[in-house]
């Protein structure tokens, strides 16, 4: 019988009347900020327009399909008016999209971790071999490398393995990483008809995914300034907005420090994504100084202060900065040079590749066991 290989044209896996339609939700309840009702009007109108439904399958079949896979549950308004939100089951799927989205197609490894340059009693194999030593353990011996040493030294009339014959592979020590991500949520970052929130959000839920399946024993937390900072939780993502608030710079970098401080990892970093000037900070009598005029020399000032405080606690910041204004630029670099740390300047297109490429290959410090 002849063996061989036969080549046919390649055709997309057939998704789905539901799968269709689920990709298009995902994307629109981000943008909807988690309003269920506002996704699925926006859902009804590209329906029209594209014709992504059939009479046997509409969009009242798609949402009770969300509902019977317990993507949505149904809710009751103060005034008695019904409705619909979504379920943390949804909120995880939004999460899962924007990592596919944004990272391309990264699979999940169990216990994977940011490798060091530092070799020792690690659990990720260098391809180098040394001498075994007391303590190492036995699992660590390459036993193919030993007998071979074995036979050269003591000859193959009759075998004999000494201690001095063992060799244990080399191995790299794998760091653990506490992040904290800062998003701006000042007005300006729906100004001028550009979104930029959606964007930050999508990149926050892709970082929050991958930790959590790729990099299981890094932590990440998440927090948002505006005229103050707070922190919140991966699930409260998608519910995500701007405010009509000034940017207090200092304020994020402080709450960020703060938890940072509690991390017992010797890795710590702070993500800043940004489109504006500082224009606020708080007074020790707990007043806000606000001035959106141009850069402000006293708010600057303080976030010189704070950014060197976070190099001397060797917590290196790493600003994306979506703004193009050359002083804005200028006032980066400046914070940049005063924490030692990193800066980009960004639109809002590729600012995911970009956090994820700097959270790989450059967070890494030596670790000395």
């Amino acid at each position: 019988m002849r063996k061989g290989f036969v080549f046919t044209p390649y055709s997309a896996p057939e998704l789905s009347p539901f799968d269709r339609l689920f990709d298009i939700f995902k994307e629109l309840i981000t943008h909807t900020s988690g309003d269920f009702d506002e996704a699925i009007d926006w859902l009804r109108v590209l329906d029209k327009e594209y014709e992504l439904t059939t009479p046997e399958y509409t969009i009242d079949d798609f949402v009770e399909d969300l509902r019977k896979k317990n993507y949505i549950r149904d809710k009751a308004g103060k005034d008695g008016s019904g409705g619909a939100e979504i379920t943390a089951k949804m909120e995880r799927a939004i999460r899962q999209h924007a990592l596919e989205q944004i990272f391309g197609n990264l699979k999940k490894s169990g216990l994977g971790n940011h490798r060091t340059k530092h070799s020792g009693n690690g659990d990720e194999q260098t391809g180098d071999y040394r001498q075994f030593n007391f303590g190492d353990g036995l699992e660590k011996i390459s036993m193919t490398e030993s007998l071979r040493n074995a036979q050269i030294n003591n000859g193959m009339g009759e075998f004999q393995l000494h201690e001095r014959d063992l060799v244990v592979e080399e191995s790299f020590y794998k760091a653990q990483m506490s992040t904290v991500l800062m998003i701006d949520i000042s007005h300006s970052m729906i100004l001028y008809g550009e979104d930029r929130i959606t964007p930050a959000k999508k990149v926050a839920m892709a970082l929050a995914e991958l930790i959590k399946t790729r990099y299981p024993k890094d932590t990440l937390d998440i927090l948002v300034f505006g005229d103050d900072a707070w922190a919140i939780e991966a699930k409260d993502l998608p519910y995500l907005e701007v405010g009509p608030y000034h940017t207090n710079t200092v304020a994020g970098l402080e709450l960020a420090m703060d938890l940072l401080r509690r991390k017992r990892n010797t890795n710590k970093q702070i993500f800043m994504i940004t489109d504006g000037k500082p224009s606020c900070v708080i007074e020790p009598d707990g007043s806000y100084y606000m001035n959106s005029n141009g850069l402000d020399k006293y708010i600057v000032d303080k976030c010189y202060t704070t950014a060197q405080q976070a190099r001397k606690l060797h917590i290196p910041i790493t600003t994306f900065m979506i703004a193009q204004d050359p002083y804005l630029q200028q006032f980066i670099q400046q914070f940049t040079a005063a924490n030692q740390g990193k800066a980009f300047y960004t639109g809002i297109q590729g600012l995911g590749q970009m956090i994820f490429e700097d959270y790989q290959t450059n967070r890494i410090k030596r670790i000395r066991g």
